[in-house]
């Protein structure tokens, strides 16, 4: 016991008692109180743990991303962002979550599908549903009128998952917008151009951009007859026309959402056309739609739209398509939806379904809706999916039997000899130091066949071998781990050699 006073020494001889004694209801509820929630937690826990049902997963909807799927989904990214900073966008980032009452009212239908957070401090929040949302709150609340920005982040849906057709409930967007009052269709036309280069630069495969215009969308359900007060709600249902037939769009818009079975087959009557340039003008020339100014609005700005995209080389991977709807509610003008093609060498062979693969279009009222005082700044914007392109060139490459290096590691530093561990650490250092990517492995004396076979499985192109000859000799060799083939190299020399192999292609 430790040098104390009378009254500390009784103090610290009846809780020595009390802590000596054994357990007792009393001293469980007293002293003891909270050993004995931990020592119940502890149980508890170890009575979960045996539970024979008790599976350890990851919540549906979401998954692990392996080192070898990281090393693809980076490359993948990379070629996605340096597009859209050769198109001189800006990086922005927004949080993870925002103010629930400034997302409900902008996706309408799909508000459903929205993660809510419990009530944090006062305020009520929800996990992003897009990138798009955020961007125009951030336009608004930083007074901007202008911003060519891109932005790559999760987002969540609380919708039941596709994992074959890579829908998830947690997923990443890469997202390119130019907001600001430009000429017409020049912002448009180049977003559909960036759209081409990222799936032509992942070769991906052939691939169709399909177009359309909100408002001739809107025409077309005006002209046949759908009331207004239904317009989003049809426009919604139109938008599944990529997942389901014409017959069971218009048994949901008949029978669940009550739309005259006439209306209906009028707008089938559209839908079914596609096309380029000519389709625009043929359309122009239609009795009953000729009758929408709106319509006519629309139309007019496609048909420049196409010619820009011609001057942009891109016109045949972009097609009209009246039966392109794109749901969300803040679209106001053009739209448009990238889908892949199945070439003829795929016909017959299993492939992968993703559906659209990007797709974006103009909203021109969006931000107006989060400032104060109704200031408007017009966007066009496009979003790249990469949890379907990501799970296409998955399955391309368990096809093709690829290999996937999961490091990037240039130079192994190893030895023959105990006790060299310092000098393998001055090396390793030194490599550093010089900006190579280095590795050895954490042990004061490995054996040599050991570092040889992690080379080999790690795919490191080069290793430096230090025993006690080279120290003594001021040498290093120098090891090409794929052909074996092993040079001697003055020490200093060490650093310029390595950077010299490792420039040659």
């Amino acid at each position: 016991m430790p040098h104390l006073g009378p009254l500390r020494r009784r103090a610290w001889a009846a809780l020595l008692g009390q802590l000596l004694r054994p357990p007792s209801t009393v001293c469980i509820r007293g002293c003891h109180s909270q050993v004995a929630k931990a020592v119940l937690t502890s149980e508890q826990l170890k009575s979960h743990q045996e539970k024979p049902n008790f599976i350890i997963k990851v919540p549906k909807g979401t998954r692990d991303l392996s080192p070898q799927q990281m090393v693809v989904r980076e490359k993948i990214l990379d070629k996605i962002i340096s597009c859209f900073k050769r198109h001189g966008a800006k990086g922005l980032d927004t949080p993870a979550f925002e103010l629930k009452e400034m997302l409900t009212e902008k996706y309408e239908d799909n508000f459903g599908l929205m993660y809510d957070l419990k009530d944090q401090g006062g305020e009520l929040l929800s996990l992003r549903y897009d990138l798009t949302v955020p961007f125009a709150r951030y336009l608004a609340m930083n007074k901007l009128k202008k911003m060519k920005r891109y932005q790559v982040g999760k987002v969540w849906r609380r919708e039941s998952p596709a994992i074959a057709q890579g829908r998830y409930r947690e997923f990443c967007q890469c997202d390119f917008d130019i907001a600001g009052e430009f000429d017409p269709m020049i912002p448009d036309a180049e977003c559909l151009r960036i759209m081409c280069e990222i799936l032509s630069g992942l070769q991906l495969g052939d691939f169709l951009i399909k177009v359309n215009d909100r408002r001739v969308v809107d025409g077309i359900f005006a002209v046949c007859g759908v009331p207004e007060s239904k317009l989003r709600t049809i426009c919604s249902s139109m938008d599944k026309l990529d997942k389901m037939s014409w017959e069971g769009v218009r048994h949901e818009m008949v029978s669940k959402k009550g739309l005259a079975p006439e209306v209906a087959d009028r707008i089938g009557d559209y839908v079914q056309y596609h096309g380029g340039i000519s389709l625009v003008e043929d359309l122009f020339k239609d009795p009953r739609l000729s009758q929408s100014q709106l319509a006519l609005q629309g139309l007019g700005d496609l048909k420049l739209l196409f010619e820009y995209l011609r001057l942009f080389g891109i016109a045949d991977k972009i097609s009209l398509d009246l039966s392109l709807a794109r749901g969300l509610d803040y679209y106001t003008g053009v739209i448009y939806e990238a889908v892949l093609l199945e070439s003829s060498a795929q016909a017959g062979k299993e492939t992968l379904s993703v559906g659209s693969v990007a797709a974006g279009g103009r909203y021109d009222n969006l931000v107006a809706q989060f400032d104060p005082k109704g200031h408007n700044v017009p966007c066009v914007g496009l979003s790249i999916g990469v949890e379907r392109i990501f799970s296409l060139v998955e399955q391309k490459m368990k096809m093709s039997g690829e290999k996937v290096r999961t490091t990037e590691t240039q130079v192994f530093v190893a030895t023959p000899q105990k006790n060299f561990l310092h000098e393998r650490l001055k090396i390793i250092a030194e490599l550093w130091d010089a900006g190579i990517k280095a590795e050895m492995l954490y042990k004061n004396n490995p054996k040599l066949l050991t570092q040889l076979h992690y080379c080999e499985k790690a795919d490191i192109p080069l290793m430096v071998i230090i025993g006690e000859q080279e120290r003594n000799e001021g040498v290093i060799k120098l090891r090409s781990v794929a052909s074996r083939e092993e040079v001697t190299i003055n020490r200093e020399s060490l650093v310029a050699e390595i950077q010299k192999r490792l420039s040659e292609p």
